[in-house]
């Protein structure tokens, strides 16, 4: 039925598949920033959490009788940690995208996206019609004046903390516009939660902002915190109104229990380990930066390749090698890239031979 559109992906070489991939390769592809994923005390220990209760999984909504003790241990945790009134636990980064932004933005308000948001947020504002305004990427100028030239009954800001793609830190100056204009601002710290500020707390700690009833943070708990899952941290009464006007959240099952568990004892981990694990990703930024001759502010490193089949012939070389990266294509992307992670879990001697190896073959 889809044939002639499978071929044409092919051709162009944007055909994507899943793979089982040997698990004894370096990994230097995923998200798994500190190396979590196969921490076994931590994995145990989330087992010995959930085993204190006689229930052990979600079975409904949270709205029903899906909400755990876990869960609300977790909001409450994550909440203090990074200085919000509330915290609301949700089933993947996806859906906490979806949830914000089609919840939040509502008749007479606009959004204003950043052009390089995630595909998530992007869906859910492709909802929203006129009421969406995107503004050139991480461009304080071109926000200030589509802020003006846009005004609204609440103006919402969408940003990532670390962008996914480019690995770049969104600009300081644009969480001091959206407080000079006192706009709402959903930031989605995915990939800066555990990565950056000296608590690794992401990009609120790194530029030592105070947090405000108009702010808003959403991450993940599939990238550093080595689980599944995602959270969404605001006023109380943002966090109320998404209970109950968040589609997402009210007709979707409530999180798995163990995952968030996994996330809580991890979560724990990072905070109690963080200078040892601040160092260890300073020093492979670094590293990057001087190999590379680029700033490296996050563990994401985007290296532009020539063309998709380049692209794809530097993955599998260097899967010979044993070391998996991420092959990057269109329409992820506007050009390929291999996109190396600075994974903290593995040894520098190998990062450093990945990033001469595709340097090698890079677009310089």
């Amino acid at each position: 039925m889809y044939s002639s559109e499978l071929k044409a992906l092919k051709k162009a070489g944007r055909f994507r598949e899943r793979k089982l991939f040997d698990e004894d390769l370096v990994d230097m592809a995923s998200n798994d920033y500190l190396g979590l994923s196969n921490n076994q005390k931590q994995f145990n220990r989330a087992v010995k959490l959930v085993k204190k209760y006689h229930t052990l999984t979600s079975k409904a909504s949270m709205l029903v009788n899906g909400y755990h003790p876990i869960h609300q241990k977790f909001e409450d945790t994550m909440a203090k940690q990074n200085s919000f009134e509330e915290g609301l636990i949700v089933g993947s980064g996806y859906l906490a995208n979806m949830a914000l932004i089609e919840a939040l933005v509502r008749k007479g308000d606009m959004l204003f996206m950043d052009e390089e948001y995630h595909a998530s947020g992007v869906m859910a504002a492709e909802l929203l019609g006129e009421r969406v305004v995107k503004f050139k990427h991480n461009d304080i100028e071109d926000l200030r004046q589509k802020l003006e030239a846009y005004p609204a009954k609440r103006q919402i800001i969408a940003v990532e903390g670390i962008y996914s793609m480019g690995g770049d830190l969104c600009a300081k100056e644009i969480f001091d516009l959206a407080d000079e204009k006192k706009t709402l601002m959903i930031v989605d710290e995915a990939h800066s939660a555990g990565v950056v500020g000296e608590k690794l707390l992401g990009i609120f700690e790194h530029y030592n902002i105070s947090i405000n009833e108009r702010h808003i943070k959403m991450g993940t708990l599939g990238k550093a915190y080595g689980s599944y899952g995602a959270y969404i941290l605001g006023s109380s009464h943002i966090v109320s109104f998404l209970v109950n006007r968040g589609k997402p959240i009210i007709y979707s099952t409530a999180p798995s229990v163990f995952d968030t568990a996994l996330a809580l004892v991890n979560m724990k981990h990072i905070q109690k380990h963080a200078k040892k694990y601040r160092k260890k990703i300073e020093k492979r930024q670094a590293m990057a930066s001087q190999m590379l001759g680029i700033a490296c502010e996050s563990l994401i490193v985007p290296i532009e390749m020539p063309d998709n089949l380049s692209t794809q012939s530097m993955q599998q070389e260097l899967l010979a090698y044993g070391y998996l990266v991420g092959a990057i294509r269109q329409p992820t992307v506007h050009k390929p890239i291999m996109r190396l992670i600075l994974n903290v879990g593995v040894d520098m001697n190998k990062i450093i031979h990945t990033i001469a190896l595709i340097r090698e073959n890079s677009v310089q």
